[in-house]
């Protein structure tokens, strides 16, 4: 087993795992800190050069070099979106040593070793790079077939005001029927997290109802003076709903499917 392959072999393993879960869970990490998270993973992978570690001992160090990939590539963030993060980082891991071992034991190409959790492959790069691509878009298509509420398209928004600017991600939801009470102009609901740059003492305030499946209650509103969604400027008049703790997950803002239309 040669150190320098199997180095290398995991930056680039690892760096295309953490792009699969930015891609799961919706997140726009800086190219920086993917690679830097690559090279995270490829410095822990001589851990397969020590002799066999019991499973109890395996996992726990498993979940901890997760989490660090994560901390690296994506940042600081609450302990419960962080747990999340780490775990769907754990489960595509798990998923791609998967298909590589399958794929391995069907074709049978030599130089193959799995110690400690850590797979090595002294293979051919071409080989290795088509193998973790499969591996990618297979995940990406399973994701595609098992979507649910969560498999909604997502786009960017950004709000402008003030000479100030922020972007979030949002879902796009055809059933969002929140409008401003007098105007009926649409509603963008938002996270109080995702306008951290904005303060609504700047902008004319409004109090917008809304109605769900989980009650009713009212909104903050605000409006902007430009919104872009995906970079193309929104042309209808509308506001910006804030509220707190009502959407959970990675992306917690959602855009009415009208606002998307071309």
């Amino acid at each position: 087993m040669y150190v320098d392959v199997l180095v290398v072999v995991n930056v680039f393993i690892d760096l295309m795992l953490l792009l699969c879960v930015s891609r799961l869970l919706h997140l726009r990490p800086k190219p920086l800190r993917l690679l830097l998270g690559g090279l995270t993973g490829g410095a822990l992978s001589p851990v397969a050069l020590l002799p066999p570690l019991p499973p109890l001992l395996n996992l726990p160090l498993d979940l901890l070099g997760a989490a660090l990939l994560v901390l690296v590539a994506f940042g600081r963030a609450a302990p419960k979106r962080f747990l999340v993060r780490t775990a769907a980082l754990f489960s595509v891991s798990f998923s791609f040593c998967g298909v590589m071992l399958f794929v391995c034991s069907v074709f049978r190409p030599k130089g193959i070793a799995v110690c400690n959790d850590v797979v090595y492959f002294n293979i051919s790069p071409i080989v290795l790079i088509i193998l973790t691509l499969v591996c990618y878009y297979a995940l990406l298509l399973l994701k595609k077939l098992t979507k649910g509420a969560a498999g909604k398209p997502v786009c960017t928004v950004t709000l402008r005001c003030g000479g100030k600017e922020t972007a979030f991600r949002a879902l796009i939801d055809t059933g969002c029927r929140v409008r401003e009470p007098f105007s009926g102009e649409y509603v963008i609901i938002a996270e109080r997290s995702c306008l951290q740059d904005f303060s609504l003492l700047e902008l004319s305030k409004r109090i917008i109802p809304f109605e769900s499946l989980g009650g009713a209650g009212y909104l903050e509103g605000m409006r902007a003076e430009q919104v872009l969604i995906d970079g193309k400027e929104v042309t209808n008049r509308l506001y910006i709903g804030v509220c707190d703790g009502v959407l959970q997950g990675e992306v917690r803002a959602i855009v009415p499917h009208e606002l998307t239309k071309t």
